[in-house]
């Protein structure tokens, strides 16, 4: 009988901890009635949209000038507000100011957190001497790889949250660990040796490499058999540093929401500017010296958001969302305003100097 009584208080305890759970799911991220309908039409205007690209403004390799990415650049943000404030709330039931405010966190946290990855592809470019005419296709072509990867990552992440809810606190602690080991990082750090880059080694081993590019091909005949030009090494790297760097964005996104709809939708659109984005700050990499700093902060925020989210959810309740949208702002925009004044103080310095 002591037995039989302690079994029941053990799944009461447990129904309770998983009502406390679900309903702080609830309230963090509010229930949406998704379809198959939503999914599948979202994915047919992101197919639209690249075939529109790589088909129409893109048909053929040349290089992207600055203005025409920054146009493209601010196209897609935009594309992105009028999703979260005009055409989801119109189209998904449940959507309300509550669910665009958090999908607009989620949105920018992605696309900052991408901004990192600017820099590594910048250095990939670099050490493998792309010419800029051909940049984008790999930047194209690597985006489709990036929404299967990031699909499949976000998918696993849900139901493991879903199923494990102490997940979440592993999610926390992982992100609070990256931001405080980027903090004190120190600022000026060696660029990768990507002759040592695993990827780079066993493609190298394991498949014929051309030994010069063939255009904007990544396969090519020569010396009588088909090989892989040096272009479809840099896609398989940029893959590859695309998986490493939503190691760090994925959990961060689910320190926000855990809305799958959410977490797959903003986490595109960031995917999709990111190629325009590249060429914006490829040319101004140095101009940012501070925004590593406002990074790490944003996931230290966000880690310790997730571990403390039950006490800050009964202190902040609905109001938690437009905190963590204003934090978020405010920390890239700071970081954004520090580098721009550290510039030009150090551009002030020069000119004394040299006066």
């Amino acid at each position: 009988m002591p037995v039989h009584r302690a079994y029941h208080s053990c799944i009461a305890v447990i129904s309770a901890s998983e009502f406390r759970l679900s309903s702080l799911d609830s309230r963090m991220s509010p229930p949406l009635n998704v379809s198959i309908g939503h999914w599948l039409g979202f994915a047919a205007f992101v197919l639209g949209a690249l075939a529109l690209d790589l088909g129409l403004f893109h048909r053929e390799s040349r290089e992207v000038r600055v203005r025409e990415a920054l146009f493209w650049t601010l196209t897609w943000a935009v594309c992105a507000l009028l999703f979260a404030t005009g055409v989801a709330p119109r189209t998904v039931p449940g959507w309300d100011a509550a669910t665009s405010a958090l999908f607009l966190t989620g949105y920018l946290v992605e696309l900052c957190l991408s901004m990192d990855n600017v820099f590594v592809i910048a250095m990939i470019f670099s050490y493998f001497g792309v010419p800029r005419p051909w940049q984008h296709r790999v930047l194209f072509w690597g985006i489709l790889g990036a929404l299967v990867l990031r699909g499949t990552m976000i998918w696993l992440g849900a139901e493991l949250i879903l199923r494990v809810h102490w997940m979440m606190y592993v999610f926390g602690a992982f992100l609070l660990f990256t931001g405080v080991k980027m903090l004190r990082a120190p600022e000026e750090e060696a660029p990768p040796d990507l002759s040592r880059n695993p990827v780079v080694r066993w493609v190298r081993h394991c498949l014929p490499v051309s030994d010069d590019f063939d255009r904007e091909r990544f396969t090519t005949r020569s010396q009588g058999r088909w090989m892989i030009t040096p272009l479809a090494v840099v896609l398989l790297v940029v893959e590859t540093t695309d998986v490493v760097f939503a190691v760090d964005s994925i959990p961060a996104i689910f320190g926000i929401t855990r809305e799958p709809f959410l977490v797959f939708t903003s986490n595109i659109f960031a995917i999709l500017g990111l190629r325009s984005l590249y060429f914006v700050l490829a040319s101004a990499m140095g101009q940012f010296r501070h925004l590593k700093t406002g990074l790490a902060l944003v996931l230290v925020f966000i880690g310790a958001k997730m571990l403390a989210e039950e006490p800050l959810l009964r202190w902040l309740g609905d109001r938690l969302k437009y905190v963590s949208l204003a934090v978020v702002v405010g920390l890239i925009g700071l970081s954004i305003l520090a580098s721009v004044l550290s510039n030009h103080r150090t551009r002030d310095g020069g000119k004394d100097s040299a006066s």
